[in-house]
């Protein structure tokens, strides 16, 4: 027995959008829907790991290395300084 959480069909917006830095190349799909509190899923089309993320997430180095498989603090710092102007500001909001 399972009880369905939520099913839904939308039309989203998603924006491919790929760099490459002095010490990595990375392409990036984000995802843009109304659903997950505005938190656009953002996936790496390299490895295919995906995170729920707002420009307040990114900010969070630790997790962008976790989420991303990032080896060093500097690249995380890039990447998040990137994802900063790309992804929208949330503010705190209460998600559940």
């Amino acid at each position: 027995m399972f009880e369905r959480l939520y099913d839904t069909i939308e039309s989203t917006q998603v924006n491919f959008i790929g760099y490459i830095s002095e010490r990595a190349r990375y392409d990036f799909a984000i995802v843009h829907t109304d659903n997950f509190f505005g938190k656009p899923l953002v996936v790496c089309m390299q490895t295919g790991r995906s995170s729920l993320l707002s420009a307040e997430d990114v900010v969070d180095l630790e997790h962008l290395q976790r989420s991303f498989a990032i080896s060093s603090k500097e690249e995380a710092q890039e990447l998040s300084v990137f994802m900063q102007q790309r992804l929208p500001d949330l503010g705190l909001k209460e998600q559940y």
